[in-house]
């Protein structure tokens, strides 16, 4: 028998389980035999859905993760030489063991930034050695939409870093793990905050957001897809049976899936944000913008509110930590853990 855990957290949105719709579209694919690696009806079907979505030009590869997607969405830009201007928070350089530097052989070049959010102003001080033969040669600038810190690039701030990666005759490559999450918090379409501001490639999260485990790299120039079906399989993100990463993408974007799950872990962080800040002793250190809370907290208080409800501690020497809410994240969820935290805080500040 298989032990299921009914235990609720702020850990991580990846804790999550599958949305049913998500689950009930994978069991519909499971029929009969159908081509594999993607010469499916329906993983055509979720290129198409997607394009309808992102804009026709869209080429689109499914992968199976957020660190494969980075990886070959990167590759499809760089050669070894060149390198990657990102901020020092981004997934790519904290939270990837090394991948991109380690499976490309280009350096990512980590941007310190107090919001998580890199700025054009930065991405120009960071632009060194065009030419020079004994430097590497800036190429991609990587951004996180939204970021690791739970911030947001409003669509001004992405047109902006898009013209001057343009600029620079660089590529803009949006890591858009919580991509959801920002556009719903925005109030914009996916294709307002990614094809529309002039991203090059995207890679399209899913998993976080109610999918089992699927995640999509999204081309807005076609030219720079060509190798992609070759990157893809050589750095094993090709499915023998796509159908059932296709599917989880169908279900996701009908009706939209996408936006009611993200703006519902959204709901949950303001909520959650809304009953904790007044408590002494908490410290909320950031704006609430997506579906992430910070907070600096007693020391004393951290382990006995994660003996009881799961999160990380984001800097220990700051005593900051990160809660994060998911799309099935209930009211009760947070009421509790919110007078949990009333209860335990104050007694151990």
């Amino acid at each position: 028998m298989i032990p299921i855990s009914d235990s609720r957290g702020f850990a991580s949105d990846n804790y999550a389980g599958i949305h049913p719709d998500v689950l009930s579209a994978i069991a519909s694919a499971n029929t009969g035999h159908v081509p594999a690696y993607g010469d499916d009806a329906v993983t055509a079907a979720a290129v198409e859905r997607f394009r309808t979505v992102l804009g026709a030009q869209a080429e689109v590869f499914f992968v199976f993760n957020g660190t494969g997607a980075n990886v070959t969405a990167l590759q499809a830009l760089l050669r070894p030489w060149e390198n990657v201007i990102c901020a020092e928070s981004a997934h790519i350089n904290v939270d990837e063991c090394g991948a991109p530097e380690r499976i490309l052989g280009s350096k990512l070049v980590d941007v310190p930034t107090p919001d998580g959010k890199l700025t054009s102003d930065l991405v120009r001080a960071a632009y060194l050695g065009s030419g020079d033969q004994h430097h590497v040669q800036p190429r991609v600038v990587s951004i996180t939409q939204s970021t690791e810190l739970g911030t947001l690039y409003s669509i001004d701030e992405l047109r902006a870093l898009s013209n001057t990666a343009h600029e620079f005759n660089m590529y803009i490559h949006m890591d858009g793990a919580r991509i959801s999450n920002a556009a719903a918090s925005l109030g914009v379409s996916l294709k307002a905050t990614t094809a529309d501001v002039g991203i090059d490639v995207l890679s399209f999260g899913g998993t976080k957001n109610g999918l089992l485990g699927g995640e999509a790299v999204v081309f807005f120039r076609p030219e720079l897809a060509e190798q992609a079906l070759f990157i893809r399989k050589q750095q094993m993100q090709l499915s023998s049976k796509m159908r059932f990463v296709a599917a989880q993408f169908l279900a996701l974007l009908d009706d939209d899936l996408w936006l009611r799950n993200a703006s519902h872990s959204n709901a949950m962080a303001q909520r959650l944000v809304g009953a904790v800040k007044d408590v002494p002793g908490v410290t909320v250190t950031r704006a609430v913008q997506a579906n992430s809370v910070f907070a600096i907290l007693p020391r004393a208080a951290i382990p006995q509110l994660q003996s009881a409800y799961p999160f990380y501690v984001w800097n220990e020497a700051l005593q900051e930590v990160r809660w994060m809410c998911s799309w099935d994240t209930t009211e009760d969820d947070i009421d509790q853990f919110a007078k949990l935290v009333a209860e335990i805080v104050p007694a151990s500040a």
